[in-house]
């Protein structure tokens, strides 16, 4: 190679790896310029009182919720975060200077305030539903087979899973219980498979120690049954020790006739589980009488579930039951029968597809009162999970996932669970609890037409040079980021987009909106993806969120992004603007 082609060569690299890490700072899009303008009325600075009608009359935040002194605080709390954490990075770190900047923002200011989640995040962080209903009311954030590490199959039980989801906000927590080899103790374990066991008592231990620490809301605890009477007893014993008056448990053994509330259940726990019948606790296998089986055979045949109190062989046990739970083992028909005590229904999401053809309306009806819970079908050995939406749009309060699969779905539920303030508890919408005067419920088969309509636009990303290292995307250039803007909701509400690809940017200005109908807003969850463009591979990933629709505050928001395992990213985030309109028109 001579002297002036290896000139060339180097300038080019040179070129390469100077683009690569060169990161410019893009400026506002013009749509914030405008409306900074128009708030600023003209002018250089906003004030502190027009800072307070931007809020209210762009950002559809209440008035009586941001006065002005509510103003006044948000900008010194964001004035104090807009310093520079090094004083040798700024020489404007004076009191003075911060008091200046509470005096309003400038462009520049106002531009950073956008993006700051905290303050101007795109669902609100506090509990805001109702919460005195009773627990049939609610979405429940639910876990399916909660020990486990991974597969269904071969992969270690363990409490950390456990851990995991209840920090993440999971309300219920499935437990399969067994006899250990000399009968003696109590492990849990999926059966009939090479999973190794967890004691009981751990994961019992690890459950009161983490139950509330996202939220004071109440965990249930469903047990999988194939004990003895001996063990049953057993149970009731550690159960009782380790939750000691956080256990809650009705006064009599007869199932109760409504649900107590999520309030009312605060820092309480409570189990879920078939109460056992005399016979259910000898030495043989009980697995045929568990509550559910993942081998999903048939229900003819049997009698439909019992739900009146059963004489036990462990009273001990029954006692501490709350919500008493079984599986179909009749026609469907008498199982979804509507009696005067409520109780739990397990259906696997095989069966719940099936019982929707022809049951619907009393599947609703059914969940109006009583508990129904959704299981992944057998055949899903890696623990992957299924579309959820089925089970809410018939009022399933535990629409339960493998937690430790991160996949696509389970990021729905992730996100649909960021509401309410990630309490981990949702109020139902209005028309799942409505009952006509003849009796007459919502149909999910029913053909509905678009109520609303969603305006999303997408108007730039950051952060991704700070999260990521530089060689992550592309070895000598800059990435190529696009954003994916997906509705997954009831079928009629299904779409999907994407923006056009940004080459060779750190920092991408897409500036593109999109419009989705909505025909069941109320069960609508915006899915946001950001992807990387590889002309040869697979395109790389880049972030996303879920976040349901019924949440979204209006106007012009910071949207954080999260890795494959639902972390938040300490930097990445969009821009967005939110606007809804409704297509109902009067006459």
């Amino acid at each position: 190679m001579g002297d002036a082609t290896a000139a060339s060569y180097n300038y080019k690299m040179f070129k390469c790896f100077h683009r690569k890490f060169k990161t410019s700072e893009a400026g506002p899009p013009p749509d914030v310029k405008d409306i900074f303008s128009k708030f600023a009325n003209g002018g250089e600075l906003m004030s502190p009182d027009q800072f307070r009608a931007f809020l209210t009359d762009h950002q559809a935040e209440k008035p009586k919720d941001v006065s002005l002194a509510d103003a006044k605080r948000i900008l010194h709390e964001f004035s104090l975060r807009r310093q520079p954490k090094d004083p040798k990075d700024s020489k404007d770190k004076t009191p003075a200077a911060v008091a200046h900047h509470e005096q309003g923002l400038n462009l520049d200011d106002f531009f950073h305030f956008l993006f700051e989640e905290e303050f101007n995040g795109p669902i609100k962080r506090q509990v805001h539903h109702d919460m005195t209903a009773p627990l049939s009311h609610y979405f429940i954030y639910t876990g399916h087979n909660s020990y486990l590490t991974g597969n269904q199959l071969s992969s270690d039980c363990s409490d950390v899973p456990i851990i995991k989801a209840l920090e993440k906000g999971v309300k219920v927590i499935e437990l399969d219980l067994w006899p250990t080899s000399s009968k003696e103790d109590v492990q849990v374990y999926h059966g009939r498979t090479l999973t190794t066991p967890v004691t009981l008592v751990k994961c019992l231990k690890s459950i009161k120690e983490h139950a509330f620490v996202k939220s004071p809301y109440p965990v249930v605890i469903t047990f999988e049954d194939h004990l003895t009477t001996k063990l049953r007893v057993k149970v009731a014993e550690m159960v009782t020790q380790i939750f000691g008056d956080t256990l809650y448990y009705p006064e009599t053994e007869d199932p109760m006739k409504e649900f107590p509330s999520p309030e009312f259940l605060k820092h309480r726990i409570i189990i879920s589980t078939k109460p056992p019948k005399v016979g259910e606790g000898s030495d043989r296998d009980s697995s045929e009488e568990s509550e559910r089986s993942d081998s999903d055979k048939d229900v003819e045949g049997k009698p439909a579930i019992d739900i009146k109190p059963v004489q036990s062989e462990a009273p001990e046990y029954v006692e501490l039951i709350t919500i008493h739970a079984g599986k179909p083992q009749g026609g469907l028909k008498e199982a979804l029968a509507i009696g005067d005590k409520v109780r739990r229904l397990s259906l696997s999401e095989q069966k719940l597809e099936s019982a929707a053809e022809d049951h619907g309306t009393d599947i609703v009806r059914f969940t109006q009162r009583n508990i129904l819970r959704v299981y992944p079908k057998g055949t899903r050995v890696t623990s992957s999970n299924y579309q959820p939406h089925v089970g809410w749009m018939h009022g399933a309060q535990m629409v339960a996932f493998n937690m430790q699969r991160h996949d696509k779905s389970l990021w729905l539920m992730h996100g649909m669970f960021r509401a309410n303030g990630g309490c981990g508890y949702l109020k139902k919408p209005g028309f799942l609890m409505h009952k006509g005067p003849n009796d007459e419920v919502f149909d999910p088969k029913r053909t509905l037409i678009a109520t609303k309509t969603l305006k999303v636009k997408v108007y730039m990303g950051t952060g991704w040079h700070l999260d990521f290292s530089q060689t992550h995307f592309d070895t000598f250039s800059p990435p190529d980021f696009y954003t994916k803007v997906h509705i997954v909701g009831v079928p009629a509400d299904c779409a999907k987009h994407k923006t056009r690809i940004i080459e060779d940017d750190w920092t991408p200005v897409w500036d593109e909106e999109f419009t989705f109908p909505l025909t069941i807003p109320e069960l609508a969850i915006l899915r946001i993806e950001v992807r990387e463009y590889d002309r040869s591979e697979k395109d790389d990933y880049g972030g996303q969120t879920c976040f349901p629709v019924s949440e979204l505050r209006t106007g012009i928001r910071s949207v954080p992004l999260y890795d494959k395992k639902g972390e938040k990213y300490a930097s990445v985030r969009l821009l967005m603007r939110f606007q809804f309109e409704s297509n109902l028109t009067s006459v």
